[in-house]
């Protein structure tokens, strides 16, 4: 996937644009790019990227509003650009579905560098090897990244999937946040503790089982049916 993966930029700076592409297709990327919110989604929706770097702040639609929207049907990777000082938007932006997130102004070294560390991160899985994972009414395919509830299949975002992985693989046992983020962000990821925990609350929601991932307050978390 790596090298000719599809990456979609939203940003209604078109200088912005200009620069990370200039840095991105050199390395093979095919990239796509929209100015306001209404435009990008559609180009979400059309161009089916493996990656999205998306701004905040658009005309027509915010990035806030945007990735709610896509969300709904779309399991891209995606890194949100924030206002340096706006912290709150940064935690919504994970709450709604954001992966990773880069503060403005921004080095496009940097952002073409997170952008690598994610799309190797994605080709990689981060998935055990066994075929087929089972705790509880919870079974995990690895090799074809799928999972179901009973008999329910999930719809898990590729990072949610490798942290329900991580947990599956390691049934029982408590990993700590910053385990789980190396092994499913990865030591190069830039972001905090808090995309954990916002992760595991979007799987708690999609499992329907509350008590199948088990904080233990101090430490992490563990996947357990007791």
């Amino acid at each position: 996937m790596a090298s000719n993966a599809k990456i979609l930029l939203v940003d209604d700076e078109q200088s912005i644009i200009d620069l990370v592409e200039a840095y991105l297709r050199p390395e093979g990327y095919e990239v796509h790019a929209a100015t306001d919110g209404p435009s990008g989604l559609k180009a979400a929706q059309a161009f089916k990227p493996d990656l999205i770097v998306l701004d905040i702040m658009l005309p027509g639609m915010d990035g806030l509003e945007l990735l709610r929207q896509l969300r709904q049907s779309s399991n891209a990777y995606v890194i949100m650009l924030t206002a340096k000082t706006e912290e709150m938007d940064k935690v919504i932006g994970l709450s709604v579905g954001a992966d990773d997130y880069l503060t403005k102004p921004f080095s496009p070294r940097e952002l073409v560098a997170r952008i690598k560390a994610a799309l190797r991160r994605l080709e990689g899985g981060g998935a055990p090897a066994e075929d087929t994972l089972l705790v509880g009414e919870l079974r995990l395919e690895p090799g074809s990244r799928r999972a179901w509830m009973g008999a329910e299949e999930l719809q898990l975002t590729m990072m949610e999937f490798n942290l329900l992985a991580a947990l599956a693989e390691h049934v029982g046992l408590v990993l700590s946040r910053e385990r789980l983020l190396e092994r499913v962000w990865g030591a190069d990821y830039y972001g905090d503790l808090r995309v954990v925990d916002v992760h595991i609350g979007h799987l708690r929601q999609k499992l329907g089982d509350a008590d199948l991932i088990q904080t233990v307050r101090g430490v992490g978390y563990r996947l357990g049916t007791d």
